[in-house]
């Protein structure tokens, strides 16, 4: 008998599929901490995980029957892949499954930041009607620049292209696309770009620095639908207290809740609790591809 462990949620229709089969035996256990995955993960096979739950080295170590770890998902950043890795433990996630949700997101992030959705919206509900307060910009003819140009990457510049944007792209490989995009470096990016996107892994530092903010035009937009921490959070306070940043539409945090919300308070922001990939299609094609790896390896 093979046990799974189910750490986050995941669809109902993929955890019923992996039920149905006989030599799999799912449990379903969220919102554990450290201590609580040390002490049961040692009877696992396979964990299943999505952003919540990590699965840190102690997590690994204790799991002396531990297999594979499968994130439901796209990054890899709350697994310790290297402790996996010298234990033999096999780390996989789904990174197609929820791109286009995240590029969607990503749009309507866009789309709220330079229409002001989000104040507009707060003003109605107090019973005011301030339309001369929310005069926006168009994204037609604008230039947006995606920095990070996967999957995600890709499917944000499909949409954009849609609006009548112009693409600059930046990626540290060769971009390969037959979209009509132009691919620069960061310096040419950060200086032509009226608004810009980031869809990358996590980095070791923050790829948009202070430094980074002084080559952006004035009024540049922002948003960040990719990780936590690969833009300098007091950094773009700064900005946007400078107005060098018109507006910033932030979805991920170095910090998940965030601690301290003077930035996520700023009336330049337009804030959500990391939704990227908070879409029902999204998440029952990465539950299904779960349920494929795991079929495949070891059904």
């Amino acid at each position: 008998m093979i046990k799974i462990l189910i750490a986050d949620h995941l669809d109902e229709e993929a955890v019923s599929q992996l039920q149905s089969i006989s030599k799999f035996e799912v449990s379903v256990k969220t919102g554990l901490n450290e201590a609580e995955l040390v002490k049961i993960i040692p009877e696992y096979q396979i964990v299943v995980v999505r952003s919540a739950t990590k699965i840190t080295k102690p997590v690994i170590e204790a799991g002396k029957n531990l297999k594979l770890i499968i994130r439901a998902g796209i990054g890899l950043d709350n697994i310790d892949v290297q402790a996996a890795k010298e234990r033999g433990v096999e780390v996989a996630n789904t990174p197609a499954a929820t791109s286009i949700s995240v590029a969607e997101h990503t749009l309507g992030l866009m789309l709220g930041a330079v229409r002001h959705h989000g104040p507009a919206n707060l003003s109605m509900k107090q019973h005011k009607w301030e339309k001369k307060a929310f005069m926006g910009t168009e994204l037609y003819g604008k230039t947006l620049g995606i920095i990070g140009f996967g999957r995600i990457g890709t499917e944000v510049a499909r949409r954009a292209l849609a609006f009548g944007m112009n693409i600059l792209a930046y990626d540290v490989i060769p971009i390969k696309t037959d979209l009509p995009v132009k691919q620069v470096d960061l310096e040419e990016l950060l200086a032509k770009a009226d608004i810009i996107t980031l869809h990358l892994p996590k980095t070791p530092k923050p790829i948009l620095g202070p430094a980074e903010f002084e080559k952006m035009k004035n009024g540049v937009v922002l948003v960040n639908a990719a990780r936590g921490g690969v833009v300098d959070e007091s950094a773009l306070l700064q900005a946007l207290n400078s107005g060098k940043v018109k507006a910033a539409a932030i979805d991920v945090f170095a910090k998940e809740p965030p601690e301290d919300y003077s930035l996520i308070d700023h009336p330049k922001v337009t804030a959500t609790p990391h939704l990227g990939a908070s879409s029902e299609e999204g998440q029952k094609r990465a539950g299904l591809e779960v349920v494929k790896i795991i079929k495949e390896k070891f059904a």
